[in-house]
């Protein structure tokens, strides 16, 4: 009876697995051991490949690729001195052989020598009759030294020796991405898609790109091309679902969603998504449903988190909303928009202390805005910490440099902390800058407004009427 290769490889793995156990000695041919080793070393079973090369090479010892193999072994465990000893006499013996090259080239990557690598991996193109994989390690390199232009020449490169490489294809695509060549990306995939019509990946990667450019019909019509290529392919129904999103056709949206949903284990972005388009429908019970499901299907995305706060604030429910954006917060502490949330929901909640402490972690994550200042010295001033809202304001000056809103309420503060000299500075610069505010100057700080001296200071400033 004849054997497949499958059949045959199966067989020889047992033969071998049963004189471990054994510890009969049984002979295997180089290529059954090449084989049996390559099976190990893909399965992550380290220990058995290597008590594999070391029987194939007591068997085989003249073995050049056993020997390779046993080399690629020590890379892989970064024992690269022994690994290159061993190279060295390898290469004496195998000039022309390209895996010699391609082995070294590792070792110099180990060692973060990644031009040596180079080098290398091009001499090793000489000898080899696998362009695709020489050419993919190349590129590899190159992106180790961020030279993306190299890198995409190399995996474009890759899939004209291999059209149905689609490693390579995601990577020429990331590298027309990162050089910030969109146009360049589309108009390579659709000569690719002209010479494979059924590549449901490159009509992904194509619809992705007019995403980018915010092209949502032509953004659709590919991914609804990659859906008809493979029907069952999740990433372009969720990609498809966003473009209807953006075209406000949200119950088609949700449908796509749904798809995945039903075509493999529901994933929380999914869930997600169908949460804010029955939001965005004013279906409000459905939307926190499924936002409910994305924390129940993965508690570590904060973004399902900060989509029940965001509902809840809607709702004005600032107790619960203050629930969640803890548990937001606690996954990811250095995200200053949930921050933000949370000293907004403390000041609705008039915790003012709490509401400080949240203003001045936004403000050290580099949330500079003038709203988030002004808010955070507001606070400061119902704590009645006057020097504090002080220090704030003038920080912000800083970035908003005579500005009214941050004028006026250092005049206030001063004038509360006695200070008159300073006060009358301000409150000139702020009528100056913007009269109509002093409004709301009178409403932040009524006793100070009916001051004489203030009254005439505004009075300086006043237009008189025709």
């Amino acid at each position: 009876m004849l054997f497949s290769s499958n059949e045959d490889q199966n067989l020889a793995l047992s033969k071998f697995e049963s004189m471990l156990k054994t510890n009969n000695v049984l002979f295997f041919d180089s290529s059954e051991f090449e084989d049996i080793i390559h099976h190990y070393l893909d399965s992550g079973k380290v220990a058995l490949a290597k008590k594999a090369i070391k029987i194939s090479l007591e068997q085989h010892p003249s073995s050049v690729n056993l020997k390779l193999m046993e080399i690629e072994l020590m890379v892989y465990e970064n024992k690269l001195n022994e690994a290159e000893k061993l190279l060295d006499k390898l290469y004496v013996l195998e000039t022309n052989n390209a895996e010699v090259y391609i082995q070294k080239a590792n070792i110099y990557s180990k060692r973060d020598q990644h031009y040596k690598a180079i080098e290398l991996l091009k001499m090793a193109l000489e000898f080899t009759d696998d362009m695709a994989d020489v050419n993919s390690l190349i590129g590899m390199e190159y992106l180790f030294i961020e030279d993306f232009k190299e890198a995409k020449h190399h995996f474009l490169k890759c899939i004209e020796f291999d059209m149905d490489d689609y490693s390579s294809l995601y990577n020429a695509i990331y590298c027309f991405e990162f050089l910030e060549d969109i146009d360049g990306a589309i108009e390579y995939l659709n000569s690719y898609i002209d010479k494979n019509p059924y590549s449901e990946v490159a009509w992904h990667q194509l619809g992705k790109q007019y995403y980018t450019k915010k092209l949502f019909i032509e953004a659709l019509a590919a991914f609804d091309f990659a859906i008809i290529a493979d029907d069952r392919f999740i990433g372009a129904y969720l990609e498809k679902g966003k473009v209807l999103e953006k075209l406000g056709e949200y119950e088609e949206a949700i449908h796509n969603y749904q798809i995945t949903l039903d075509l493999d284990d529901p994933t929380s972005f999914a869930f997600l998504r169908i949460g804010k388009c029955y939001e965005k429908l004013g279906k409000k019970d459905l939307a926190v449903k499924f936002y409910y499901k994305t924390v129940h299907e993965d508690p570590l995305l904060d973004k399902g988190w900060t989509a029940i706060t965001d509902y809840y604030i809607k709702e004005e429910n600032y107790q619960k909303a203050l629930h969640y954006i803890n548990k937001a917060i606690n996954i990811d502490t250095e995200n200053v928009s949930y921050w933000r949330r949370s000293a907004e929901i403390h000041r609705a909640l008039q915790l003012y202390e709490e509401a400080d402490i949240a203003y001045q972690k936004t403000v050290e994550l580099g949330n500079y805005e003038l709203s988030t200042w002004i808010a955070w010295a507001d606070i400061l001033k119902l704590l009645g910490e006057y020097s504090n809202g002080v220090h704030v304001l003038l920080q912000a000056l800083e970035f908003f440099p005579d500005h009214s809103k941050i004028e006026y309420r250092l005049a206030g503060i001063y004038f509360t902390l006695g200070e008159q000299t300073k006060g009358t500075f301000h409150l000139k610069n702020a009528l100056r800058n913007n009269f109509t505010q002093h409004l709301q100057f009178e409403k932040l700080f009524p006793s100070i407004f009916m001051r004489v001296s203030v009254k005439n200071i505004i009075s300086e400033f006043k237009k008189p009427s025709t």
